[in-house]
C-alpha cells in the first residue's frame, strides 16, 4: 500500500517531532558536562592542566603532574596555589543569578570572557553563558559557597581555555585582589556610559 503524500507528511512531521522530543529528554537526563582540563594559552604556546591535578593540588596542599612542573618553574609554593584554590566566596544564589542578569552583570561577564572560555570558542553568545552556568552550578553544588575547583567542576565545556595575554593585561592593572575587585566593580561603569554591553 502506497501512503499519499498528506499521510507521508503527517508522518514524517510525527517521527520528527518524537525524534525532537526524544533528544531534548535524554539532554535534560544527562549530566552536565565539567571542565577537565584548563588551557593556558598564549599565541602557538598552549599548556594544559588537568581539573583532577588542580583538585589534587587544592586537597592536599601537594602538586603533581605537569601543575608541579609548572609551580617549580614559576617558584610558586603549592601551599600558596592551594590556598588561592581553596578561597570561597559565600554568595547568595538567587540574588547572585539576578545580578548576573543586570546590565551590570552582563559587563562584569563579558569582561571576563575575554580571560576565560570555552577552547577556541571566545564569541561572547558562548563564553557569557558558560561562565553564568559555571557560577549558578557551582554556587548549587556548593551550597551557596564557591571556589575555583567548584566553577571549573560546574563549567559546562571540557575544556576551558585562559587567554594569558588578557589575563596578564588585567593583573597590571590591579596588583592585588582589592585592585582586581575594584578593578571589575568600577570598570562596568566605563562600559554603560559607552553603551558597550
Amino acid at each position: 500500500m502506497v501512503l499519499s503524500t498528506p499521510k507521508r507528511s503527517r508522518r514524517r512531521a510525527l517521527l520528527a517531532l518524537a525524534t525532537g522530543l526524544g533528544l531534548s529528554i535524554s539532554s535534560l537526563i544527562a549530566p552536565a558536562q565539567a571542565a577537565k582540563e584548563v588551557a593556558f594559552v598564549s599565541g602557538a604556546f598552549r599548556r594544559s592542566i588537568s581539573v583532577a591535578d588542580l583538585a589534587y593540588l587544592a586537597e592536599t596542599g601537594k602538586a603533581r603532574g605537569l601543575l608541579a612542573d609548572i609551580l617549580k618553574l614559576g617558584r610558586q609554593d603549592p601551599a600558596d596555589v592551594a590556598k588561592l584554590l581553596n578561597q570561597k566566596l559565600d554568595l547568595p544564589l538567587v540574588l547572585t543569578s539576578r545580578l548576573m542578569s543586570t546590565r551590570i552583570g552582563d559587563v562584569i561577564i563579558r569582561r571576563v570572557a575575554t580571560i576565560i572560555y570555552p577552547l577556541k570558542v571566545p564569541a561572547p553568545s558562548v563564553s557569557v553563558p558558560a561562565i553564568r552556568a559555571g557560577v549558578i552550578n557551582g554556587l548549587q553544588m556548593g551550597s551557596g559557597g564557591l571556589d575555583a575547583i567548584r566553577f571549573l567542576e560546574a563549567y559546562p565545556a571540557e575544556v576551558m581555555e585562559v587567554n594569558i595575554p588578557a589575563l596578564m593585561a588585567v593583573v597590571q592593572k590591579a596588583e592585588s585582589i582589592a585592585g582586581l575587585v575594584k578593578f571589575f566593580s568600577e570598570s562596568p561603569l566605563d562600559g554603560l556610559k559607552n553603551g558597550d554591553s
